[in-house]
């Protein structure tokens, strides 16, 4: 049955599950996607209501799934035709409003600062896949774009303690809390920011080198090798539009700030 408070999650990952644990506590109806069906059992027990959906490969719960106002696509499938799918499904549904989480992937390397407004180029996948939500009539989408994410279990300090070297070292790091993730899709929820486009990234951008080796040495880990290339990407993501348009004040606005 349709539930006007209903939330649908495509994606129960590190991202997914905490924020549909967030959602429920809140009051909301959470239904969780997850493409594992071992996984179901478990999130279960965590009081939530699981279903076993696969984009690629639609079975027929998929518009029981789909009984809510509100769905929120969180998942890494880079397959165009499944997304296609997934839009045709969601246009037979009750589906109001759309949050797709995107990446600042999106945006060249070479760009410098990177703001929503940039005019990017529409052949890339991951912008076509965009547009096949922003473009539709038959709901509201708002893409968020998140930079690299750190958190619990992600910690930078981690990614170059088997011995892997740290690429491009100059380049400027684009990172963000999982807490500011979580707590800034609850702010696009709450104020029904729809029909826009925003970056997900924390204030800071010191170089890959300064902090990937502050990082490992703050866990006890051996400085990591660190590789300068001729051609330094330039990419930074600006997050002034979440500060300006949504009063968005960020937890861990310093990327040195991790747990």
């Amino acid at each position: 049955m349709f539930k006007s408070n209903a939330i649908s999650i495509l994606g129960s990952g590190w991202l997914g599950l905490p924020l549909a644990q967030r959602f429920q506590k809140a009051g909301h109806d959470v239904a969780l996607s997850t493409r594992t069906s071992a996984k179901i059992s478990t999130l279960s027990e965590e009081k939530l209501n699981p279903y076993l959906i696969d984009i690629e490969n639609f079975s027929d719960n998929i518009q029981t799934f789909l009984a809510a106002n509100t769905l929120i696509i969180n998942i890494t499938c880079k397959q165009l035709s499944a997304y296609q799918a997934l839009v045709s499904e969601i246009e037979k549904s009750p589906i109001e409003h759309v949050l797709f989480i995107s990446s600042t992937s999106v945006y060249p390397s070479h760009q410098g600062e990177c703001k929503e407004s940039d005019v990017l180029e529409s052949d890339t996948n991951l912008r076509t896949i965009e547009k096949l939500f922003t473009d539709n009539t038959h709901f509201d989408c708002t893409v968020i774009r998140f930079a690299g994410l750190i958190g619990p279990k992600r910690h930078p300090g981690r990614f170059f303690a088997t011995g892997k070297s740290v690429k491009d070292a100059n380049a400027k790091v684009n990172l963000i809390h999982l807490v500011d993730c979580l707590k800034l899709i609850e702010t696009i929820l709450l104020q029904g920011a729809w029909g826009e486009i925003f970056n997900g990234c924390a204030d800071n951008h010191p170089t890959k080198q300064a902090y990937y080796t502050a990082m490992a040495l703050s866990l006890g880990y051996p400085e990591p090798h660190c590789i300068v290339v001729e051609n330094s990407t330039t990419k930074t993501i600006c997050n002034e539009k979440i500060k300006a348009e949504l009063g968005y004040e960020f937890i861990y606005p310093d990327v040195y700030q991790i747990e």
